[in-house]
């Protein structure tokens, strides 16, 4: 069974569709167990940082979530929760991967939206993916390169197109809205 945490943020079922599509059944859940108890868990959303870790931390799901030992996916949001720290709203986030969230820059039009590429992949997530294949990204705030990035890209700034420590995966952009590509990454994931 496949776990999409719900925590407060938007963008859930059209992570559960993509699951539909590619034959896999999924329930969203915020129950502690449920999750635990998941083969795979999903943690995906839009929406704003702190309103979101307030969500998590009274439904205990912060602490559930940092013990998981099944392989667990962020998207977005997700992966901006699983990091130390983030600027949206001065917010201590989940800390897997130590790095921080920071806000674009108003040098270029924020937010990143729509259709960019990732280059220096590595990991299993990225089999039969290629370097420069375009996914779909829309965000206000990017997390920093660090010694987990396994996929960077290029807006304003380099940052952290996807992240992997031990179990758990991230990526900034939208698997689910990245056509044939995202879903390639999502099988990649549930095969784990």
């Amino acid at each position: 069974m496949i776990a999409i945490i719900k925590y407060n943020a938007g963008n859930i079922r059209s992570v559960q569709n993509a699951l539909n599509r590619l034959g896999y059944e999924s329930v969203i859940t915020d129950d502690k167990s449920t999750i635990e108890g998941a083969e795979k868990v999903i943690f995906p959303g839009v929406g704003e940082a702190s309103s979101a870790m307030r969500y998590l931390k009274e439904k205990e799901l912060d602490q559930v979530i940092v013990k998981l030992k099944q392989p667990f996916l962020g998207i977005c949001l997700g992966l901006q929760l699983m990091c130390a720290h983030s600027e949206e709203g001065d917010t201590d986030c989940l800390g897997i991967f130590p790095t921080q969230v920071k806000r674009f820059p108003p040098e270029d039009k924020i937010p990143h939206m729509g259709w960019n590429n990732f280059e220096q992949l590595s990991g299993p997530v990225f089999t039969h993916v290629n370097e420069n294949d375009d996914v779909y990204y829309v965000h206000n705030y990017y997390a920093e390169v660090c010694e987990n990035t396994i996929a960077r890209c290029s807006y304003i700034r380099t940052f952290s197109a996807a992240l992997q420590k031990e179990n758990f995966y991230a990526t900034q952009f939208h698997p689910e809205k990245s056509a044939e590509i995202g879903e390639q990454i999502l099988k990649n994931f549930l095969e784990l």
